[in-house]
């Protein structure tokens, strides 16, 4: 007697329900980890932030539509960082909608929800999605311009023109590789008759149009600060570009390793009794929907990959979480009309695993990391209590709130989301990264420098004091960490400049 489970029948029956409740979870328990156990932003977000607050058209961070998003989330949750992290979901869920609806369009409703499951594992082990930026903006993005870009070329669909229009420029607001992306596309387009026949319109046209006008304000930025294309490939050294390239792809391999994991595991000489073993069922393909999905799923993580190993990149151009998007989905075309899930019980398992185990590391990293002394944790610093120490500092000293911090740009960059009013973050070591703060600025109404200190003299680094004549030192103030551990004591030096007015 052929046995199937729940889980199995709710996968042809309920497809929907399956997408929603596994994303769903996902996006829940990578918002409630950093919101409950972060004390401060991971990875390069507080910096994120104080870029975003000044909202300017360009920066040397990138494009800036995810920094002008991120200030807009910090602000609508009333300065906490959850607002930040929930945003990031958002993205996380979007764009797994995205790619499920266009598996469903491309493989039908039942296939469909096993590619958006594959895919949810490709998302879990290549970036969880908690640092927002424009690698996790450009995710969504990039997903709805394939979905749509399907409604265009595969479905004959022209109102797709419309958003697909407004994907593109959003993606080109976002990514400073979105042109390698949507040019992947049309080269794509172009060498298939659907896609010239979709292109053979005024749409396209309407489409760069409103491109352009996306875009525009960026790209006049990138004009007028004279920046210039990177520098062509090196000549010569191939060998060590092509080693570069071997291990670019390794990184790439490793989040699709989950599937290749379930894919083994899904195999008929695994199993015992293969005529028992319930299918998912789809209609036949067109060459054209294979082609569509094969090419977009390889032609993204090679090409950029070797773009990221001619320039000497340390990761792939456009992140990993875009050129793998249609990896599940390639996977679930070559499978064939018919899919078989054998040993159902332990690719439930092995799913689950897959899915949770970059969690059991983000809480070893929380718990267990801090009692190595293997480093400082940078999601464990306590931030709301140097905030606090140093806004009443700052006030009590100059009379007046904390309005531009220096030195240590790490902790500069703490202090700039965390204090109230939300100082100005200035790179002293290179202004022309922030222009909205100058020396002149620092000068007329006053900073605050902090620096690591490393003793309890808490002399300023050689380049700070050299950047700041006449810079008087306080004595080094030390907080508490949340998980100490065998970590070094958090000892901050710091020095305040006082406002013209006030000296």
């Amino acid at each position: 007697m052929r046995f199937t489970s729940l889980i199995v029948e709710l996968l042809r029956a309920r497809p929907r329900l399956i997408f929603w409740v596994a994303s769903l979870c996902l996006a829940a328990i990578w918002f409630l980890l950093p919101t409950l156990l972060y004390t401060s932003p991971p990875g390069n977000l507080a910096a994120e932030l104080a870029f975003g607050r000044e909202y300017q058209v360009g920066t040397v961070m990138g494009p800036p539509l995810s920094f002008w998003l991120a200030d807009i989330a910090f602000r609508l949750a009333g300065g906490h960082m959850f607002g930040v992290y929930f945003l990031s979901q958002i993205c996380f869920i979007v764009t797994a909608w995205a790619v499920f609806t266009l598996a469903r369009a491309i493989v039908g409703k039942q296939q469909a929800i096993i590619a958006a499951l594959l895919t949810l594992t490709i998302t879990a082990l290549s970036y969880q999605g908690i640092e927002f930026g424009p690698l996790i903006l450009a995710r969504p993005l990039w997903a709805l311009t394939l979905l749509h870009s399907w409604r265009v070329m595969g479905e004959g669909r022209r109102t797709a023109w419309f958003l697909l229009s407004f994907e593109i420029g959003l993606l080109f607001l976002t990514l400073q590789s979105a042109p390698l992306l949507v040019a992947i596309l049309i080269a794509f387009a172009l060498a298939t008759s659907q896609g010239r026949k979709a292109l053979a319109s005024l749409d396209p046209l309407f489409c760069a149009l409103v491109v352009l006008v996306i875009a525009l304000p960026y790209y006049l930025w990138l004009l007028r600060t004279g920046a210039t294309l990177p520098r062509p490939p090196m000549q010569g050294a191939a060998l060590d570009k092509l080693r570069h390239w071997g291990n670019l792809l390794g990184w790439l391999a490793l989040p699709v390793s989950g599937i290749a994991l379930l894919v083994i595991v899904n195999l008929r000489r695994f199993n015992r009794n293969p005529e028992q073993a319930p299918v998912i069922y789809r209609p036949p393909l067109t060459p054209f929907a294979r082609s569509f999905v094969y090419t977009l799923a390889l032609a993204p993580p090679l090409l950029l990959s070797l773009l990221a190993a001619l320039y000497d990149l340390d990761d792939v151009v456009a992140g990993q979480g875009a050129v793998l998007l249609l990896a599940g989905l390639a996977v679930v075309v070559a499978a064939g009309d018919l899919i078989f899930l054998r040993r159902q019980e332990v690719l439930r398992m092995v799913w689950l695993l897959v899915v949770m185990a970059p969690v059991a590391i983000a809480l070893a990293g929380v718990f267990v990391l801090p009692w190595t002394g293997g480093g400082e944790v940078r999601t464990l610093l306590p931030a709301a209590d140097m905030a606090k120490f140093f806004d009443v500092i700052y006030r009590a000293r100059t009379g007046r709130p904390l309005q531009i911090v220096a030195g240590d740009p790490q902790l500069a960059a703490l202090l700039g989301y965390g204090s109230m009013g939300r100082p100005q973050v200035f790179y002293d070591f290179a202004p022309r990264q922030t222009p909205w703060v100058t020396f002149d600025a620092v000068n007329r109404n006053g900073a605050l420098v902090v620096w690591r200190a490393t003793d309890t003299v808490g002399a300023p680094p050689p380049g700070i004091a050299q950047r700041f004549p006449g810079l008087m030192p306080e004595v080094p103030r030390t907080f508490d960490r949340p998980i100490a551990g065998r970590q070094e004591p958090f000892r901050i030096g710091w020095a305040i400049l006082r406002p013209a007015s006030a000296k």
